[in-house]
C-alpha cells in the first residue's frame, strides 16, 4: 500500500520542488496534500490520513512547531520531518520534544532528504509490522482465554453474568453475542473407532490436538468468528458467532457441520457425528443448549451423521426424561467418586427399567447402550480400569445383548468405582495438592489446563471437574487470581518495571497483562503502583 505524504510550507517553489524532485514512487509514497500553513494542514487532517508530514517551521497563521504540537495532542498517527533555514538549537530541541523524527536544514539537500525519508519510513513500517504482530498475539491470547471461560460455562462450572470479573469490560460484549452450536462427537462404540480404543493416552492426546487444529483452521479460512472447545476425549463443541439481527437458517448450520466433518475426515482420517442446536443461543443458555444436544446425540436410536436437536418431531415421554435425569446423576456421581450416590442412582435406574411396559423395552435398549458407552468413556478418563479390564468390557459392548446384560456392565463399572472410591479420593486429594504446588512454582510460565492435567496424570475434563470441586473455582480463575495477587504485591513492594513484573507472573505481552490487571483491580498497573506505593511511604 502506498503511503500518503503531506507537504506544509508557505513558499510554493519549495513544495513544487519537493513534489517533483523526491522519488516518491520509489519510496512507496505519494504526495496527497499540500498546505501553506499549519491551519490548512490541520484542515486536511480532518478529512484525510497521512503517513508522513514534511513541514517548515516559520509560516504565517500557524507555524510548524504549533502544528506539530496539535498533531500530537490530537493523536494523528504520522511521522514528521521538519524543514527549516534556522540552525537555532532551541527550534531543534522543541521539535524533538514534540516527537519529530528528523530535522533538515534549508537549502534542502534533496539526496540527503531522500535518505532521511527512506530511513524514517523504513522504521515506521517496521513498527507497524511489530504492532500488527502484537495485536495478533493479543487476539490469540484473548481468544484462548475466552475458550477456557466458555468451557467452564458449558460445563456449568461458572456463571455467565456481569458479576464474573473474568468477563468484565471488553469480554462483557460476549454476553450480548448469539452462537450457533455444533457438537462433534466420536461414536466410540462403532466398529470404525476400535483403533481409537486401542491407542495409548499419548496417541489420543495428539489426535485430539490435531482435530482441534483442523476445526480452527477451517473456520478461520472461511472467516468465521468462532470458538472450538474440547469437552472431553473425542468430543468438541464448536460455537460460531452470529448476528442476532439476521435470521438463523438451520441449513446453513448443516453446511457448516458438513464442512467440518469433511475436513476432519480428510486430514485426520476419522469419522465424527455432528449435533446442531436448533436455534441461536446466548452465552447464558450455552450449558442448557449443550445438554440438549448431548442428550439427543447419546440417546438417538439411529443417529445420523448430522442431526438437529431437540428433535421437533420427537415426543419425549416422562419415562425418557426420568431415565436421562437418573443417568446424568449417575455419571456425575461416578465422576465425583461418590460411591453412595452411584449406588442409589443405579437402584433407581434398575427400578425404572423394571417398571417399563413391554412396548417401551425396545426403545430403551439402545438408549441404555449409549448410556453405558458414555459411562465407559468417563471411567476411561478417570483410569478406573486396567487396559485389559477395559478391553473385556468393550468386547461385551460390541456384541448385541439384552438389558440385563447392559445392567450387568453398569454394575461392574460401579462396583469397581466403589472398590476404589476411598483410594481414588485420597489419590485425588494428593493430585490437587501436587498441582497447587506445581502452579505456584510455575506462575511465570504460560500454563494451560492441559499441561496441569498431564502433570498429575489426569484427563483434561476430569481434572477440570476435580479442580472445581477442590478449590471452588475454575482453573483459569485460580491461576489468574494467583498471578494478579502476586503482581499487586510486586507493584506495591518493588521497583521492577511493569514489563518485568508481567513476565514474572506469566504474561509475555505487557498489553495483555495490563488488560487482565485492569479487569481484576479496576486500575491500570501504573495507577495501582502510584496509589499503593505512596500509601506505604
Amino acid at each position: 500500500m502506498t503511503g500518503k505524504v503531506l507537504l506544509v510550507d508557505d513558499e510554493p517553489h519549495i513544495t513544487r520542488n519537493l513534489e517533483k524532485v523526491i522519488p516518491w514512487e520509489m519510496l512507496g509514497l505519494s504526495v496527497s496534500g499540500i498546505a501553506k500553513n499549519g491551519m490548512e494542514a490541520l484542515e486536511l487532517f480532518e478529512s484525510d490520513c497521512f503517513d508522513l508530514v514534511l513541514c517548515d517551521i516559520r509560516m504565517p497563521v500557524m507555524d510548524g512547531l504549533e502544528l506539530v504540537k496539535q498533531i500530537r495532542e490530537r493523536e494523528f498517527d504520522c511521522d514528521i520531518i521538519m524543514l527549516s533555514g534556522y540552525q537555532d538549537f532551541a527550534y531543534t530541541r522543541a521539535a524533538i520534544q514534540y516527537g519529530v523524527q528528523d530535522y533538515v536544514l534549508k537549502p534542502i539537500p534533496y539526496d540527503e532528504l531522500t535518505g532521511v525519508i527512506a530511513r524514517v519510513m523504513s522504521n515506521q513500517r517496521l513498527k507497524k509490522k511489530q504492532l500488527s504482530e502484537e495485536r495478533q498475539k493479543l487476539g490469540k491470547m484473548t481468544d484462548l482465554a475466552s475458550e477456557k471461560i466458555l468451557y467452564d460455562i458449558l460445563m456449568d462450572y461458572t456463571e455467565a453474568t456481569t458479576s464474573n470479573w473474568l468477563i468484565e469490560r471488553e469480554e462483557q460484549s460476549i454476553l450480548d453475542q448469539q452462537y450457533a452450536m455444533i457438537v462433534l462427537d466420536l461414536i466410540v462404540s462403532s466398529e470404525l473407532t476400535k483403533d481409537w480404543r486401542e491407542w495409548s493416552d499419548k496417541e489420543r492426546k495428539l489426535w485430539n490436538f490435531a482435530v482441534c487444529n483442523v476445526l480452527r483452521e477451517k473456520l478461520q479460512q472461511n472467516g468465521y468468528r468462532h470458538a472450538v472447545i474440547q469437552i472431553r476425549d473425542g468430543e468438541w463443541c464448536v460455537l460460531i458467532d452470529c448476528d442476532p439481527a439476521q435470521p438463523f437458517h438451520i441449513d446453513q448450520a448443516k453446511n457448516w457441520a458438513g464442512m467440518l466433518l469433511t475436513a476432519v475426515k480428510n486430514h485426520v482420517k476419522l469419522s465424527l457425528n455432528a449435533g446442531i442446536y436448533r436455534e441461536l443461543t446466548p452465552i447464558t443458555s450455552l450449558s442448557q443448549a449443550y445438554k440438549h444436544v448431548q442428550q439427543g446425540m447419546q440417546l438417538a436410536p439411529n443417529q445420523e451423521p448430522i442431526a438437529v436437536y431437540p428433535d421437533s418431531s420427537a415426543v419425549s415421554s416422562s419415562e425418557d426424561q426420568a431415565f436421562w435425569d437418573t443417568s446424568e446423576k449417575l455419571i456425575g456421581a461416578v465422576k465425583r467418586g461418590d460411591a453412595t450416590t452411584v449406588d442409589d442412582e443405579l437402584k433407581r435406574m434398575t427400578k425404572q427399567l423394571q417398571l417399563l411396559r413391554e412396548p417401551s423395552v425396545g426403545r430403551f435398549k439402545p438408549m441404555l447402550h449409549y448410556f453405558v458407552v458414555n459411562l465407559m468413556r468417563e471411567t476411561k478418563e478417570m483410569g478406573i480400569f486396567s487396559r485389559e479390564q477395559e478391553e473385556l468390557l468393550w468386547k461385551k459392548l460390541d456384541r448385541r445383548f439384552g438389558i440385563k446384560d447392559l445392567l450387568s456392565v453398569i454394575q461392574q463399572v460401579t462396583s469397581a468405582l466403589a472398590d476404589k472410591s476411598t483410594d481414588k479420593r485420597k489419590q485425588s486429594e494428593r493430585s490437587m495438592l501436587e498441582v497447587k504446588l506445581f502452579l505456584d512454582r510455575n506462575l511465570f510460565r504460560d500454563l494451560s489446563v492441559e499441561e496441569a492435567a498431564t502433570h498429575v496424570g489426569l484427563s483434561t475434563s476430569y481434572f477440570s471437574l476435580l479442580f472445581k470441586q477442590t478449590f471452588n473455582e475454575t482453573f483459569i480463575e485460580y491461576v489468574t487470581k494467583q498471578r494478579m495477587e502476586k503482581a499487586k504485591s510486586m507493584l506495591s513492594g518493588t521497583s521492577k518495571s511493569i514489563s518485568q513484573i508481567a513476565k514474572e507472573v506469566g504474561y509475555a505481552e505487557r498489553r495483555y497483562f495490563t488488560k487482565v490487571f485492569m479487569k481484576y483491580t479496576g486500575e491500570n498497573p501504573t495507577d495501582y503502583r502510584n496509589g499503593h506505593q505512596s500509601a506505604t511511604n
